[in-house]
């Protein structure tokens, strides 16, 4: 198994706006990357783990006084499912629900961003209702599953590993609909060049998203709170700013887009039909002439 330590004991003295003070002594945390959640966290084509949650999570390191191990990259179930065996220290990019709060810790939010509801192109914005007895995909042990799962019975829910296998699955036709934050949607759907989807509203969710670790923990939770208050709001800026830049539209831009080619496409016919009707004229014209 591959880990990454990142010894922060041996870069020397503590900055005097560290988090700790300069004679604490590292933690060592156990930290469990998912797999696929760009742009908040994921494992790149060369194995490297990014994303706005890893850069976050770097910056405050030294300040928080945390010697990091990197674990393999993995679903976010799988993870879940490791921390509460105790095998990881901390999880990042996740929304606090009163299951998880049972044996987790949460820091602060750092980022937040609304769940929409992602289809097909069509010409009516749907709404969940509307996909009553039809299969929609969500993300499997995520946060929304059990809100979507609790205030739409009527849809058959399909739980699956991550956001990419979800559009996968709506671009094959094998769902209707998917359910998933905006900016997964936006970052999936590039990597995956699946140009053809239509974000609609917001269905009223929203991840605030944090760092998780385990209760039994807590040493990790007070120093990395402490850092991040201490964050800088200009660095906050700069890493949200390079992972979310164009990737937050909500459901209302896509309707403005669609719309905005409707009329476009229209108003070409409308200019089309004229000119055929002044072409007619013209050759009416002529012909009593």
């Amino acid at each position: 198994m591959l880990t990454l330590f990142m010894a922060l004991a041996a870069l020397g003295p503590w900055p005097a706006n560290a988090a700790v003070p300069a004679d604490t002594p590292p933690l060592r945390v156990r930290f469990a990357p998912e797999k696929d959640y760009g742009p908040f966290i994921y494992e790149d084509s060369e194995g490297a783990v990014r994303g706005l949650s890893m850069d976050m999570l770097v910056a405050l390191a030294e300040p928080a006084g945390l010697q990091l191990e990197i674990l393999p990259a993995q679903p976010l179930k799988d993870i879940l499912a490791a921390a509460q065996r105790g095998e990881v220290d901390l999880i990042s990019s996740l929304r606090p629900t009163p299951e998880r709060a049972q044996w987790l810790g949460f820091t602060r939010s750092y980022a937040t961003v609304p769940a929409v509801l992602v289809t097909l192109p069509m010409a009516r914005q749907p709404g969940l209702p509307d996909f009553k007895g039809q299969r929609v995909a969500v993300g499997r042990g995520y946060a929304v599953e059990a809100f979507v799962r609790e205030k739409y019975p009527e849809v058959q829910w399909v739980a699956l590993a991550d956001d990419a296998q979800s559009l996968q699955q709506l671009q094959l036709g094998l769902v209707s609909a998917v359910v998933a934050d905006v900016a997964s949607v936006y970052f999936a759907a590039d990597r995956l060049g699946l140009g053809n989807l239509q974000v609609h509203a917001n269905i009223g969710f929203e991840y605030p998203l944090s760092f998780a670790f385990l209760k039994s923990r807590p040493d990790i939770g007070e120093r990395l709170e402490n850092a991040l208050r201490q964050l800088p709001e200009t660095q906050r800026k700069a890493m949200r700013q390079r992972w979310l830049e164009g990737r937050q539209q909500g459901g209302e831009d896509a309707r403005v887009r669609w719309l905005t080619r409707l009329g476009l496409s229209l108003a070409g016919l409308a200019l089309l039909g004229l000119a055929l009707a002044w072409w007619r004229s013209r050759g009416a014209a002529s012909d009593e002439a």
